[in-house]
């Protein structure tokens, strides 16, 4: 340890300076537990954050997912192996877009991946009204990578796995008992600012969200 850092730890040591007092924050978490105002304070949230929510009956699925590439122009979109609307996935696909399965180590397609690929689509696990936040919980047959990489993620989320906040879907699943080994919250598209505070998406992972709510309640 150098001269001069033992004399600025001696300084501090020396001057006994007390911690400033802090008042115990208070912050409520939000309970309300009515699914229609759970419902429209996720999708309020989410478009606050520059996402693009949608809801539509489970029957719709395909012919959105349809819409959604042809309007966004997405040809080339990574999905799992499988998965709740694995099936519906592929077949919104075929003759729209194509599709590049997540069937091989990730060291083998990783340039691909990273510079080649329109669009991840994946299912959510569950969404968090207080703060409108979506859950991924990702899996061996839809890894993490898809909803973190490419420029554009597609969540599908059923309006039925909608919790009031955080803890309480956490009692209600019994994470305790089964915790996840890896978990995502998403809020919104990814987004980092400068020192002057100019918002910039996509800087570390897909610059577009966007959100279809199955109603199945």
């Amino acid at each position: 340890m150098s001269t001069a850092r033992n004399a600025i730890l001696n300084r501090l040591r020396q001057a006994k300076v007390q911690p400033l007092p802090v008042n115990d924050p208070n912050y409520p978490i939000w309970e309300v537990a009515d699914q229609d105002t759970m419902l429209t304070r996720l999708i309020d949230l989410l478009q606050q954050n520059h996402a693009d929510v949608y809801t539509l009956k489970h029957a719709e699925l395909i012919t959105t997912l349809q819409s959604q590439i042809n309007k966004l122009k997405l040809k080339r979109i990574a999905t799992g192996t499988g998965g709740d609307f694995h099936t519906e996935i592929t077949q919104a696909l075929v003759g729209h877009s194509e599709q590049l399965p997540f069937d091989k180590p990730l060291e083998r397609w990783k340039d691909e991946l990273f510079n080649q690929i329109d669009a991840g689509i994946t299912a959510c696990h569950g969404a968090i009204a207080a703060t409108g936040t979506l859950v991924v919980w990702p899996s061996v047959s839809e890894p993490r990578t898809l909803s973190l990489v490419p420029p554009c993620h597609i969540a599908i989320l059923k309006a039925s796995t909608l919790h009031t906040n955080l803890p309480a879907m956490m009692k209600e699943q019994g994470w305790a008992n089964d915790m996840p080994t890896n978990l995502l919250l998403i809020s919104g598209p990814s987004k980092t600012a400068d020192i002057q505070q100019t918002l910039a998406y996509g800087a570390h992972g897909p610059k577009q969200l966007v959100v279809l709510i199955l109603e199945d309640r």
